[in-house]
């Protein structure tokens, strides 16, 4: 900015005290100059300098939530095997040092080669008199002889007989008992003795059958295999078997019934052998697609499974693990 300053001054009064001190003065304060003002940005800001009390904590730094990626189920039909942990959530029904391995030669679905109607359950072959133990917590609601065919096809066909209701829709069958100690309405645990092993009804034999259905326990095709629900048996040193499930489909993913499966342990070259179910009556289990063979109580390791089927023959390595499920499906073209 310009600021100029001028003055006038007579010959007559430039001599006098007064005058000196005004020229003094004016030299001093009046000049004609060029003055520039600068003015920092800081000078103009008006905005005040924000103090942070040293008593108040600082918010904490964020970290960043790290990136989870869900994992994706194994799909059974694209790779050789999927190993899951399964859908085990029954106890067995019979405990050691009795008998609480699976009737092998007449498992679930089987007709024996045709001699039989196909069976709906698993047995337990355990001379009379063997404790038979609720498999879960849950509500009788049947509780003695087989007299209406309620449960079953035909009158008195299962015997003495015992039903559990549990939850998610889920029942237990006990049958061919020879004591009853229960009673319909009573809350039973997890491992309550309910009866006894015996041979009542239609039975070859001490034994007892047992089934597991959902949704409706009056319906006698709403069956599930038990291999793939009860918890694992254990061997003679304590370590759980594994369990096998199979399903042998055509190309339009259809169960292949009467197909021959021969399963060969690595280990000891031991051979199992089973057909796929009778029918496709049996309601789906809850993995993915159905099965229609299973064999439990294996011992771990590798296995070499051979399916004949439509004058085929395919075969595929495997493996199982202690206490856990392999699912296994064969596409015959």
């Amino acid at each position: 900015m310009n600021i100029c300053f001028a003055a006038r001054i007579s010959p007559a009064s430039w001599r006098t005290p007064k005058f000196v001190l005004v020229v003094l003065l004016l030299l001093t304060l009046v000049s004609c100059t060029n003055i520039k003002a600068t003015v920092t940005p800081d000078a103009l800001s008006t905005k005040s300098t924000e103090v942070i009390p040293t008593n108040t904590a600082l918010p904490p730094t964020p970290v960043p939530s790290s990136t989870v990626t869900p994992e994706i189920p194994c799909d059974p039909f694209s790779v050789d095997f999927c190993i899951t942990e399964g859908h085990f959530i029954f106890q067995r029904p019979i405990e050691p040092p009795a008998n609480d391995k699976v009737e092998a030669t007449y498992r679930y679905g089987s007709t024996s080669n045709g001699t039989r109607e196909p069976h709906h359950g698993i047995d337990f072959g355990n001379k009379s008199g063997t404790p038979v133990y609720a498999a879960d917590d849950g509500i009788v609601i049947f509780a003695g002889p087989d007299q209406e065919a309620i449960y079953s096809p035909w009158k008195n066909f299962y015997g003495n007989l015992v039903v559990i209701e549990h939850k998610d829709d889920f029942f237990t069958l006990y049958m061919h008992l020879s004591e009853i100690d229960v009673e319909v309405g009573q809350k039973v645990f997890t491992g309550d003795q309910i009866g006894e092993v015996g041979r009542t009804g239609v039975a070859i034999g001490s034994h007892l059958h047992f089934e597991v259905r959902r949704g409706d326990a009056e319906d006698y095709f709403a069956t599930r295999n038990p291999e793939l629900w009860l918890v694992p048996a254990k061997d003679s040193n304590g370590i759980p078997f594994g369990t096998l499930m199979i399903s042998v489909v055509d190309e339009d993913r259809q169960l292949i019934k009467y197909a021959e499966l021969t399963i060969r342990y690595y280990l000891d070259r031991s051979q199992r052998h089973v057909k796929t179910y009778y029918g496709t009556t049996y309601s789906p289990e809850t993995l993915s697609g159905e099965e229609n063979a299973v064999l439990s109580e294996l011992p771990a390791g590798d296995y070499r499974i051979a399916v004949k089927a439509n004058g085929q023959v395919y075969e595929r390595w495997v493996e199982v693990e202690s206490g856990k499920l392999t699912q296994v499906v064969f596409i015959v073209k």
